[in-house]
């Protein structure tokens, strides 16, 4: 099923789709993209808007060529001000890159990224299709995969005991807490 992410008047070289998953088994977006590499900033924030929705869903592949040739994805780092803001969308929407190999001419212009991990697996760099000069990106999207478990505890403020709490930041500073204290004043 074909989504319309976004409302954005904005256009986009995007198509995003829903894969239905079998009883058990969640949905997938897929979404395929080609960023020119003169796209102005704001096609790029409809993009990163549409990326953002997108990654809010179980399961999320998104292929295609991002044209962002300064990105050191070992480093996490870029040269220019747009491939440096294209970082930072992904790692705002907690995106997993997974190519590893150079698509075209050395650079990584060509990518896969998803909001969890195993979703991607057999990833191979072909050779080129026809006359384009980049690498075809050949891989699997694997049903099976495994959910990353958060290593943070949410806490139960419900039960929390702020005498204790308090009794121990008095301990803590000598004093009692800052809110009884007042203001301070510059002097």
């Amino acid at each position: 099923m074909e989504l319309h992410l976004g409302t954005d008047r904005e256009p986009t070289e995007s198509l995003w789709v829903r894969i239905k998953g079998s009883a058990g088994a969640g949905d997938i977006i897929v979404g395929v993209c080609y960023r020119p590499p003169d796209q102005g900033d704001r096609a790029d924030e409809a993009l990163y808007r549409q990326i953002g929705a997108a990654s809010r869903s179980q399961a999320l592949v998104l292929m295609g060529d991002f044209n962002h040739p300064d990105i050191c994805w070992r480093d996490n780092a870029a040269e220019r001000k747009q491939s440096r803001k294209f970082l930072e969308c992904v790692d705002d929407n907690l995106l997993l890159q997974v190519i590893e190999e150079p698509t075209r001419r050395g650079a990584m212009l060509d990518l896969i990224l998803t909001n969890k991990e195993g979703l991607v697996g057999d990833v191979k760099l072909k050779g080129s299709l026809g006359c384009s000069d980049h690498g075809m990106v050949e891989f699997r999207i694997l049903r099976a995969a495994r959910r990353a478990h958060s290593k943070l505890t949410t806490l139960d403020f419900r039960r929390a005991d702020f005498g204790l709490f308090r009794a121990l930041l008095e301990e803590y500073h000598g004093t009692k807490p800052w809110r009884e204290e007042g203001p301070k004043t510059a002097g």
